[in-house]
């Protein structure tokens, strides 16, 4: 059978089923129905005119908030003391009810279907065809959270994070975009120079949110673009770090990289958790480089990258734990800085640091191990290593952390403990690391190889070995681990 691959597209992953569907309204001078005079419908009328629309409030009882809010909104929002009829739904685009008995939520929500008017009834999920959510106000910014009305109180907790992580400038911010995306549009600039201008205007207004922005920024922001035109045309590539598996591991800065590719070049180890968080419209192609099975050649993935780059695509090149720990990646910044193409490598989690950080084991406990090292399990001919320095693998004060030795780690072991390293010393097998289907496979070095064949748990494998998961520590690190652990 033959050991060689091609790159091949990825398909297309289709949208999940939705609770709701996220759409936002645009409201500006339209009319909008509101029945009923209670404090609930008052928001609702507040919310409302602050979107821009024309609200008319028609309730027989009207309560002080929704007096208070009328006064506060002025022309945006007239109050009619009376019932509704159906005539007042010709010329509306919503109607919003607030009844607490169903029979007149259900008479409501029926007139305002029958006139063609979407509807929503407070707190009667059965009476509505939309629902409005909590809301993250920066607008132009807005953001929009629903739990399909399982859990409001759980959904307030979700806005108020998200309220602690967007400053309030991203308000100014995002009202400059406003302004200012025509002038990009008119200004000459190529596609990728003017999505380079944004990512330039996104990375400036992240780190200065209070600042106020001004013409000065714009013409600075253009200045830089216009005079790196040349980079944009001819696209780039970035070496992403993907982590072990875990996509909550992934960097804010590796995510930014997978929003703005226009291809993904990713391999077998990458999950695709992660990969749900790249640009939809990137297209996503396979290069696995499976060890001890088909795989593409080095060769071919560095002319596609590349290629696509020169073509000025925007080129992520995701790998599985960190690119400069076993990934190859000095071979691809060459191929890439022999043709003049820009590189830029996000460094991601490699393996060890995931496994140990969820079996809260440090691989340096003190007293235990001075030093840590990685090695691999096996040479380009996917072999034991010839040029292993064993008596650093043997040194008791050491962690080592075996990368990828599915294939070797009987022979490794029996080399290592022929050279001086102790059948006792404790040993962890780590399949998937980090993924929600990792296997922990813990016993003696000496012992590991046989409990690994025996168990076959299949999916990229670390081990780690060292006098740092003996004992206690090794029992509490594996007792907090979520996944399945077999120990001896």
């Amino acid at each position: 059978m033959s050991s060689q691959r091609t790159p091949s597209e990825a398909p297309r992953e289709r949208m999940r089923a939705l609770a709701r569907l996220p759409v936002f309204f645009a409201l500006a001078g339209k009319r909008v129905v509101v029945a009923g005079g209670s404090a609930a419908a008052a928001w609702k009328a507040e919310l409302l005119a602050a979107a821009g629309a024309r609200v008319e409030v028609l309730a027989a009882d009207v309560s002080d908030e929704m007096r208070a809010v009328a006064d506060a909104c002025g022309e945006a929002l007239a109050i009619h003391p009376r019932v509704w009829t159906q005539t007042d739904f010709a010329g509306a685009v919503l109607a919003i009810g607030a009844y607490d008995d169903d029979g007149e939520a259900a008479r409501f929500a029926q007139a305002a279907r029958e006139a063609g008017v979407p509807v929503n009834v407070i707190d009667k999920p059965a009476h509505c065809d939309f629902s409005f959510g909590s809301i993250v106000n920066r607008s132009p910014l807005v953001v929009g959270i629903s739990t399909d009305g399982a859990a409001p109180v759980f959904a307030q907790a979700v806005r108020a994070k998200i309220e602690a992580l967007i400053p309030a400038g991203f308000a100014r911010w995002a009202l400059a975009a406003q302004r200012w995306r025509r002038e990009v549009q008119e200004s000459g600039l190529v596609f990728n120079a003017r999505r380079r201008f944004w990512q330039a205007f996104t990375r400036f207004a992240i780190t200065h949110p209070d600042h106020e922005p001004g013409a000065d920024d714009f013409e600075r922001l253009l200045a830089e673009v216009k005079h790196g035109a040349h980079a944009a045309s001819d696209g780039s590539v970035t070496l992403v770090g993907a982590g072990p598996g875990d996509a909550e591991l992934l960097t804010l800065r590796a995510v930014r990289a997978l929003q703005s590719a226009d291809v993904i070049l990713f391999d077998d180890l990458v999950s695709a958790e992660v990969l749900d968080f790249a640009r939809r419209e990137a297209k996503k192609l396979l290069v696995g480089k499976r060890g001890h099975g088909p795989s593409c050649r080095q060769s071919e993935i560095h002319a596609l990258m590349v290629g696509l780059a020169k073509s000025g695509k925007r080129v992520v090149r995701l790998k599985g734990g960190d690119p400069m720990i076993f990934g190859r990646a000095g071979e691809e910044i060459a191929a890439c800085a022999a043709t003049g193409i820009a590189v830029e490598v996000v460094p991601g989690i490699t393996a060890a640091q995931g496994a140990a950080s969820r079996l809260r084991i440090s691989l340096t406990e003190r007293a235990k191990a001075r030093r840590v090292q990685f090695i691999t399990g096996h040479s380009e001919d996917g072999e034991l290593p010839s040029d292993l320095d064993w008596r650093a693998l043997a040194d008791p004060a050491a962690t080592t952390a075996v990368y990828m030795p599915t294939k070797t780690l009987a022979a490794l072991v029996d080399k290592a403990l022929a050279e001086g390293l102790d059948p006792s010393t404790p040993a962890i097998a780590i399949a998937r690391a980090t993924r929600s289907d990792e296997t922990i496979i813990a016993a003696p070095i000496g012992d590991l190889p046989r409990r690994v064949a025996e168990q076959a748990p299949g999916g990229p494998l670390l081990v780690m070995i060292g006098k740092t998961f003996e004992g206690p520590t090794l029992l509490s690190g594996l007792q907090n681990s979520r996944e399945t652990v077999r120990s001896a």
